[in-house]
Order: structure tokens, then sequence, then C-alpha cells
């Protein structure tokens, strides 16, 4: 008998406990040592955005982004491609023209007279040929930086900075292989996503 009461005191007690444990919970406040920080909710469709701006004007994607440094190098490398696009055939065209005018029978400005050098034409041909590889191969390489600042744009705005913790450790272990007993040193990298 003496056990029965003692079981039922016991219940009781955890019954009462546990009813205050329920009505003290909604009115705990848990004071935490770290600020709080409010975090900018990431829009999805910002990189699909930020590739949109850099394919309408390059540079656009990066401002975006808010890599403002960017910007000068995106112009620096899309302006050389563009310069020798450009200057490949205008060369192209002075010595077409030159060409034109030797086979009418016509002086050029490279048949050799004043200070002019003296082409042939079979060198007029060849200059027309490498200057016109020249240029497309400039161009191609234009369309694909072009194409690098769209893509980079993209990935920029995918790794955001906003989306990684700032939680990166680095620390140095002492291992030993359990086959020949020797120890192995190495470095335990961890970053937090």
């Amino acid at each position: 008998m003496l056990l029965k009461i003692i079981n039922s005191a016991i219940f009781c007690f955890f019954c009462w406990s546990w009813a205050l444990a329920q009505d003290t919970d909604s009115d705990l406040i848990i004071e935490s040592e770290q600020p709080i920080v409010e975090v900018e909710a990431l829009d999805p469709l910002s990189p699909a955005r930020a590739a949109f701006y850099s394919a309408v004007l390059p540079g656009l994607g990066q401002a975006y982004n808010k890599k403002y440094w960017k910007i000068p190098i995106v112009y620096a490398a899309i302006g050389t491609g563009v310069y020798f696009v450009v200057d490949n055939q205008q060369e192209y065209l002075r010595y077409q023209e030159a060409y034109k005018l030797r086979i009418s029978g016509r002086p050029d400005e490279f048949d050799g007279t004043g200070d002019n050098p003296n082409i042939s034409e079979d060198g007029l041909i060849r200059a027309q040929e490498v200057l016109k590889r020249n240029r497309d191969l400039a161009l191609f390489i234009t369309i694909g930086l072009y194409a690098l600042n769209i893509i980079e744009a993209n990935v920029d705005a995918h790794l955001d900075d906003r989306a990684f913790s700032r939680n990166l450790s680095v620390r140095p272990t002492l291992e030993l292989n359990p086959f020949d007993n020797q120890a192995i040193a190495g470095v335990n990298l961890k970053f937090d996503f």
C-alpha cells in the first residue's frame, strides 16, 4: 500500500512539473551571446537577371552583382578584341585594294615607288590571307570574351556571399598510419554552406 502511495505521489509530481514546464516554455526568453543577424532573402532569379544584364550590356551584370571592380576588366578584354578585329579588317582592305590595283595595271601603295615597300602579287595575296585569318581569330576570341562576361556574371550571382556562412576553419592534424606506425601530417579544412 505504501508503494502505491509513493508511486502515485511520484506520478503526480511528474505531471505537475510537466504542466509547469508547458506554461513556462511559452514565456521563456533565451538570451544568446551572439548578436542576431538579419539575413536578406536570396532571390532565386538573381543569376538569370545578372546574365541577362551582362548580355544586354557587358559589365552591367557585374554592376548588378555589386562587383564594380570587374567592369574595367570586362571592357578592357572586349575592347582589346574589338580593336584587333577592326585593325586587321582595315589592313586586310588595304592589301586587298592594293592587289586589285595591281591586277588592273594601276600603281598601288606597295609597288616600290618612293618610300613604299615593293611587295609582289603573291606577297599581297599571302598578306590578305594572314590578315583575314587574324581578323577571324580576333573575332572568335572577342565573342568568347563576351560569353565569358555573361557566364561570370551568372556564376558570381550564384555564389553570392550571403548564401555562405563565414565559418571557415583550418585545423592542422597529426594522425598515425596503422600499417607502419608513422605519423602523417595533414590539414583539415571545414567550410559550412
